[in-house]
């Protein structure tokens, strides 16, 4: 029988690599010390095989890619130091034993035909996620066989039961066994920041570090997904995959080190699984609070954002537009605007399409083809299908008229849209959308959707809304 002797959270920053930061790594002194001892632990239980969980290899939505070549390499060659390279023998005995159980709890995951690989120009090299923590790990303990696996765009319940298949085949497999999960908490701590500044970045810093302390697994999984946007993060799935893997063990954990030199939260911290004496119990009750979670959600729904889902949902199982129901209240019957509507699933965007001024007899109306077109004609999604319907969280705004201004300064990102126009060509942006906090950055993305260069002259509209959640 198997065993996972621990589990560890791994920052990854490539400056953190002395050949590539060139002195600059001392800047994050902390975490190169604590990345060290890390490493150094896991020599010491000398594991066969390491898995490492990355957000930054190939990313799907709705498939868990695993890397299947017999032998893994990468080099951090677009860093500046390409003679620092890593060659890995690739245990596919986990991949395929993980890949199978995964499927069988309907959640896709595996390799990729070379095919398909190549088509959509998918890198076969290990990403800097995966290689700055095997970097330390290397140095210490060379000889085991790697686990390659990216996160997905499943939600938080799925990728918890994917890390619970892990768990599961790590028993299986005879072996010991390490998990490392890479990610980098919030990208947004200073206002020189990657990604800008944001007022919420250490607060989800500071949840999920004293949440690892404390165990408090269920908080991590559930963790607002305003938050986690609004933070720039890019760890938070796989700390929950990783703790899938962990379920129904006693954990003894420790956070190593947590710094945020260059305005992105780095933390190390080891998580020992000791007795297993419970099984699917966690599990258990996150399924039961998702499912009363979207039950309040449909219950909450004003009538706007329930005609929106009636209207796909009509549209997805019979192919047709739903007729306008009689007792809609007059003010959406008798008035005409433009309106967005907006689709996710998991927390993330799944389709938005809208009318910047009306196009159909009256708002209602509006709304209808707006939520089919949103969830079968966006051109950056492939159609809702009936199986996902039940999942998505819809929205609807209903725009005021627009007006010209002469300055960025008369924008506020929360109270207003954006639309900015040259010629033919025009972007719009809805206001106080997650992760969007300043007027530069409402400008900066509309400008990109319409496909006008910062430098063109360029006219900016703002606008009002009122959003039906």
């Amino acid at each position: 029988m198997g065993n996972l002797e621990g589990a560890y959270i791994f920052p990854h920053p490539p400056i953190l690599v002395p050949e590539i930061g060139e002195g600059r790594e001392l800047e994050a002194k902390n975490t190169l010390d604590a990345c060290k001892s890390a490493a150094a632990a896991i020599a010491e239980k000398k594991p066969a095989t390491i898995i490492v969980v990355t957000p930054h290899g190939p990313v799907f939505q709705d498939y868990i890619f695993m890397s299947s070549e017999l032998t893994l390499n990468g080099d951090f060659e677009n860093f500046g130091a390409p003679d620092v390279k890593f060659s890995f023998g690739n245990n596919n005995d986990f991949v395929n034993r993980i890949s199978k159980k995964a499927r069988d709890e309907g959640i896709y995951a595996g390799g990729l035909e070379i095919s398909l690989v190549k088509k959509y120009k998918i890198p076969q090299s290990l990403d800097h996620g995966t290689l700055v923590p095997l970097y330390f790990i290397c140095k210490k303990h060379a000889q085991f066989k790697l686990v390659h696996i990216s996160v997905a765009g499943y939600s938080n319940l799925e990728l918890y039961r994917f890390g619970m298949c892990v768990g599961e085949s790590i028993k299986e497999s005879g072996e010991k066994v390490i998990f490392i999960a890479s990610g980098d908490l919030s990208h947004k701590l200073t206002h020189d920041a990657p990604y800008g500044f944001s007022p919420r970045a250490s607060e989800f810093d500071n949840k999920i570090k004293d949440n690892v302390e404390n165990n408090n697994v269920r908080q991590i999984v559930e963790m607002d997904e305003g938050l986690c946007e609004s933070a720039g993060e890019c760890g938070h799935k796989s700390f929950i995959i990783m703790y899938g893997a962990l379920d129904g063990y006693e954990l003894k954990s420790r956070v190593l080190s947590y710094e945020g030199p260059f305005g992105v939260g780095y933390m190390v911290a080891e998580i020992i699984p000791g007795l297993k004496n419970r099984k699917r119990e966690l599990y258990n009750i996150l399924k039961e609070s998702e499912k009363n979670k979207f039950h309040k959600i449909k219950e909450n729904e004003d009538v706007h954002v329930k005609l929106a889902r009636s209207a796909l949902e009509t549209y997805v199982k019979h192919g047709k537009s739903m007729a306008l129901p009689g007792d809609l209240p007059h003010n959406i019957t008798n008035n005409q605007a433009g309106t967005f509507v907006s689709i996710k699933k998991h927390g993330h965007l799944r389709g938005c399409i809208g009318t910047t001024r009306p196009t159909c007899g009256n708002i209602a109306e509006e709304i209808i083809q707006n939520a089919i077109s949103a969830g079968t004609r966006d051109p950056r999604f492939a159609p809702v299908s009936e199986d996902e319907l039940e999942g998505l969280v819809y929205s609807v705004d209903v725009l005021k008229e627009s007006e010209p201004v002469d300055s960025i300064d008369k924008l506020d990102a929360s109270r207003y849209g954006v639309i900015v126009r040259k010629g033919g060509r025009t972007g719009l942006l809805l206001p106080n959308l997650e992760g969007v906090d300043t007027p530069e950055q409402q400008i900066s993305i509309a400008l990109k959707k319409a496909g006008i260069h910062k430098d063109e002259s360029y006219k900016i509209e703002r606008f009002e809304v009122i959003r039906h959640k």
